[in-house]
């Protein structure tokens, strides 16, 4: 008979969604710069991309604590939202609208990863894992970072001139 599955399976589970997702985000982002028109939004995909690699190696940590190997599954999810950063960019290339856009795009991602990395926090919370919440708990608060920050590009001005135009 199976096994019936339970928190830790569905913890590992979702480990290996976001660490897919997280790899994926590493490759997007360097795109993401190039195509910025702004260079502060440039400089904060690039700012993001290093992060995300602490973000990887933070993942690699949990999964050695669990005393599995890291192991990404694939994640329509952020597949999804990768594709339709990847539509703006074509789409809105070389427009005033680009950089919002693109911010709009980015801040899909970075909701996507903190829901992740909330409910990821928790259950490790939840299943003694006190190590593994810490370093989800730093993962988040970048990611809740960057969300700011990116908010305060599109403020500062990527809305008004995607609005000028």
């Amino acid at each position: 008979m199976a096994k019936e599955k339970n928190l830790e399976d569905l913890f590992h589970d979702t480990l290996k969604d976001i660490y897919y997702a997280e790899r994926k985000i590493l490759k997007a982002l360097p795109k993401m710069a190039r195509a910025a028109q702004s260079p502060d939004l440039k400089g904060a995909f690039e700012k993001h991309r290093d992060e995300t690699e602490g973000h990887v190696d933070r993942l690699q940590q949990v999964f050695e604590l669990m005393g599995k190997r890291p192991q990404g599954k694939t994640c329509e999810a952020i597949d999804g939202i990768i594709s339709e950063g990847e539509e703006v960019m074509d789409a809105f290339k070389g427009t005033p609208a680009l950089d919002a856009g693109l911010i709009s795009s980015a801040q899909a991602v970075e909701h996507y990863e903190m829901t992740r990395y909330g409910t990821l926090k928790r259950w490790a919370e939840v299943l003694g894992m006190g190590d593994a919440a810490t370093l989800f708990g730093q993962t988040l608060d970048e990611e809740s970072q960057t969300d700011k920050a990116l908010t305060g590009l599109a403020d500062a001005s990527a809305n008004e001139m995607a609005k000028a135009a």
